[in-house]
């Protein structure tokens, strides 16, 4: 009599063992792996022992371009600090417009005035600047 045994394998997790952690290289092969002909993502994390949850997470990730960010070596930053940063570049440049502005108005005050002889004239307003 020849009998076959289906055995499946247990995994058990001790509290004080450590999570594993994954290079941004094994995630990426997990994902393109979970986007393979034949392959699903439950598949692919019950083959490499992570949650499915986890997997899902990591092609989103990938869709966003993070995996591919920190991969080049580039800085990922929250989207709220991002916001920010935009926020302030935009107040600076108006600022600097208006100072911009305010200098033109200026300069064309001072030549507009030494003109008229209202003010004595200088030589750095010849554009010498000797």
């Amino acid at each position: 009599m020849n009998t076959t045994r289906n055995t499946d394998t247990v995994e058990v997790i001790m509290k004080d063992q450590r999570r594993r952690r994954w290079s941004l290289a094994e995630k990426a092969a997990l994902v393109r792996r979970s986007y393979e002909p034949g392959m699903s993502v439950s598949l692919v994390a019950r083959q490499e022992g992570v949650a499915a949850s986890l997997l899902f997470q990591w092609r989103k990730l990938e869709r966003q371009g993070a995996l591919t960010a920190v991969s080049a070596g580039e800085a990922v930053v929250p989207a709220s600090e991002l916001a920010a940063a935009r926020a302030e570049i935009a107040k600076l440049q108006r600022v600097l417009g208006k100072k911009t502005l305010e200098n033109e108005i200026l300069k064309e005050a001072v030549e507009y005035a030494a003109e008229k002889k209202w003010i004595a004239r200088s030589p750095l307003l010849d554009g010498d600047g000797q």
